[in-house]
This record gives C-alpha cells, structure tokens and sequence, in this order.
C-alpha cells in the first residue's frame, strides 16, 4: 500500500537531527507493516522485537541503561550483527513495556547513529504523561487510518492515476467524476483501516468487511480494560458506545446526559481524554470566534466527537449498505459524511478544524489555513448551500469558502465546491 507516512519516514531517516521515532496511532491502522516494509526496501536489513509477543524481552531493558549494551543483546536475540544506520531496529507494541519506551532516550543520548523507531497501540495514552517517555528525545509521527487517495491507489490504481492529476479548478469529465463518487460510496463502507481495504481488494464481499468490522470493534473495546490505567474502563466503553447515537442528533454536540442519564462532565471527561489520546476518536471544538489563531478561542466544554474511521462508523450505526450505494437519504448521512470530511482533514493544516456554532446557525468546520480561517459545509448529496452557511459568507466575506457535496467541483468567486472524494486533497486544491 502506498502511504502518505511514507515520505515522513524517509524524511526522518535522511535527517542529521534525527531522533528514535515513535509511530502513534490506533490499533490496526497499519504501523507494523509500515515499519516492516521501510525496514525492508531503505536499509541493508532490520531486527524486529515484539514485546507484546515476548514478555521476557522487557527483561533487557529493565536490567540495562547503556544502549550499546542493549544492542549487543537484541543481536544475540535475532541472531544477526546490528550495524549503525544500515540496521532499522524496530520496536513494536512498546506500551508495554515501560522500560523500553524509557530507554529511548538513551539511544538518542549515547547511541543515536542506530536507527531505532517504535510503535504500539494506545501510546498516545502514555505519551500524554510526561513521566511516561522522554520528553523531547523523540520524533513523532501519527498514522491514520487509510485516507480517500490511499484507498484508491490501493483498489484501483488507474483512477488513482487520474484522481493525481486533478489539478485547481479543473473541470473533471463525468465518466470519472461518477466513478470517483463509486469508489467514494465504496469507502463510507470499507472505512481506512488496512485490513478491510485488502480484504476488499481481494474478495469484493461486503459481508467480510462486515466481519472484520465487527471483530475489530470487540478488539478495541477489549483494550479499554487491558490499558485503562486509572481511567474507568466502564466509562471508556460508555462513552465509545455512545458515538452513533451522539452523532445521530439533529445537534451533534456531545452531551454527557446522552453517556448515561443524569451524567456529569467530571464523571466522563478523563474517559473522554482517554479515547481521544489513543486515537479511537477525532474531536472538533467550538470556537467562540472564527478568527485566528482558532484554538485561542475554542470553547472547551462545547465539543462534538467522531469516529477515527469512517467504515467503522457505518457498521456501529448498523447502516445498510444498499442506503449508501442506492443514493438513498437516511437520518444519519450527514454525521457519516461529516465524519468521513473530518478523517480526510487530519493533518492536512498547521491547526486541527474546528466549528462554529452560534445561535441557532452552525458552520460544520472551520479550516486554518495559514492566517486564513475557512469555512467549510458539508452536503452528504448535491444540495446548495444551507442559509447559515449563505449568511457566514455574505456576513463575514470569507477570501475563501469550501462546499463539499456529491455536485461536480466548481468555483463561484471565493466559494469552491469540492466532490465529496477530493477532501484528501482539500490543502493542495485551495
């Protein structure tokens, strides 16, 4: 699979300020493979530890702070010589073993010609806790579930091609803007997550994905007891069950009373973090002003939750798949393709995207691109523009405003409509 990582680990292994490299990001969403495979196409070899699969191998790093000497013993454990910069040492699911994840700061201080990088899953749990890893001694790379482009070069690489070469304002051709909308339809079903796109790319049956979805989510909800730490594991699964039926209002903020009956923030809000810092889901503020810099004015009890993957979101929801591919309307479409919008946005611009609510008029996301904050509305189909969306514009006078819907990409002055299947591209196309 080609991924957009890719090139950030190329960049990181090229760089003379490089650090150990930690890969964050939920469970499944491809960081094995993605070390693996670098490990194998840009060095000489690599030696792969799994502590997760190897409970004794903590023993190593509980036993010794020289990482020469940690190093001499991983060889002996793999059985072939470790040489500096030409051997990608590869530490995977590191979360547990507290030891190891110490540890590289010591590679960094005494040992940083070995190329060292880790991943696990839930890391972003422990990184949120200073003492947990060394502060500032290590690279950080999130990795997502499979965006929109990645989906496509992997199932059907000629549209890739085509879908690459979309530059600004181009018209695109109807025989290609309907196959774009398929494969668009196709992953609201599959979703991001590299399992699910083989297994597509393989066999073309739904009723896999359908289980791999659903093996997935006891997978997640299994690690809500096995790394919950102090956090209530119970409210971890509350709050995670409590997503569809979140979203599925007609005003999407997260209301507590919705978890549980008569629930309070300070019962849920550390089950709330939890769940964010491990990568199960994306959350949007409110802001208080659609101005930059947006995260000095974001409301911080005024939030919405989603879903980290979009596939799995439509399989929690229990939505059928002949609603998606037969262009029917349901009461959930808008939140599952608000969510898909927001999954094809992380990490595109400097700032997360927040939104804007303000009486009883809502704009779904706001984007930063550099100073300029851009409004943006999502239609699940081809309707215009809702009149809260109009007034913004014509109240504020945006340089920019983007519309995505299922419409052909047009531009009217400073408002773009962007097809649903370009918000993966949303920052080169602006």
């Amino acid at each position: 699979m080609k991924r957009k990582a890719w090139n950030q680990l190329l960049v990181w292994k090229d760089d003379p300020e490089r650090k150990p490299l930690i890969l964050k990001g939920a469970r499944q969403v491809g960081k094995t493979w993605l070390m693996k495979e670098f490990g194998r196409t840009q060095y000489k070899n690599f030696v792969y530890f799994n502590f997760d699969e190897e409970e004794q191998l903590a023993s190593i790093f509980e036993a010794n702070k020289n990482p020469l000497r940690i190093i001499d013993l991983l060889a002996i454990l793999a059985d072939q010589k470790i040489f500096p910069g030409d051997t990608l040492i590869i530490f995977d699911e590191i979360q547990e073993c507290s030891a190891a994840l110490n540890a590289l700061k010591y590679f960094r201080e005494k040992a940083n010609e070995f190329h060292v990088i880790a991943a696990g899953s839930l890391l972003g749990t422990l990184l949120a806790k200073p003492k947990s890893y060394p502060v500032g001694q290590v690279n950080l790379i999130d990795i997502y579930p499979l965006y929109f482009d990645e989906f496509l070069a992997a199932t059907n690489e000629p549209l890739h091609r085509y879908y690459t070469q979309i530059q600004k304002d181009q018209t695109i051709e109807e025989i290609f803007h309907n196959q774009l909308l398929e494969a668009y339809n196709y992953y609201l079903i599959i979703g991001g997550l590299p399992e699910c796109v083989v297994s597509w790319k393989r066999y073309k049956d739904p009723q896999r994905i359908r289980r791999i979805h659903e093996e997935l989510v006891t997978i997640y909800e299994n690690d809500f007891s096995k790394h919950n730490c102090k956090v209530n594991a119970g409210r971890i699964l509350m709050v995670f069950r409590s997503i569809v039926s979140q979203l599925g209002k007609e005003n999407e903020k997260f209301i507590y009373g919705c978890v549980r009956q008569g629930a309070r923030a300070r019962e849920f809000e550390e089950a709330i973090e939890w769940l964010v810092s491990a990568g199960m889901l994306n959350r949007t503020y409110n802001v208080s002003k659609p101005e930059h810099p947006l995260k000095a004015f974001e409301i911080t009890g005024y939030f919405k939750l989603f879903m980290f993957d979009t596939g799995l979101l439509k399989h929690m929801a229990a939505i059928d798949n002949a609603a998606i591919l037969l262009k029917s309307d349901y009461q959930f479409k808008g939140a599952l393709t608000e969510n898909f919008v927001l999954q094809q946005l992380k990490g595109q611009f400097g700032a997360p995207p927040c939104f804007f609510a303000e009486c009883r008029n809502e704009i779904d996301f706001l984007i930063q691109n550099g100073t300029e904050i851009v409004p943006v509305e999502v239609k699940g189909g081809e309707g215009k523009s809702a009149p809260s969306f109009k007034a913004y514009i014509k109240n504020r006078q945006p340089k920019t405003a983007i519309r995505f819907s299922k419409r052909g990409y047009t531009t009217d002055g400073g408002l773009i409509n962007l097809p649903l299947y370009l918000a993966a591209q949303t920052h080169r196309l602006i």
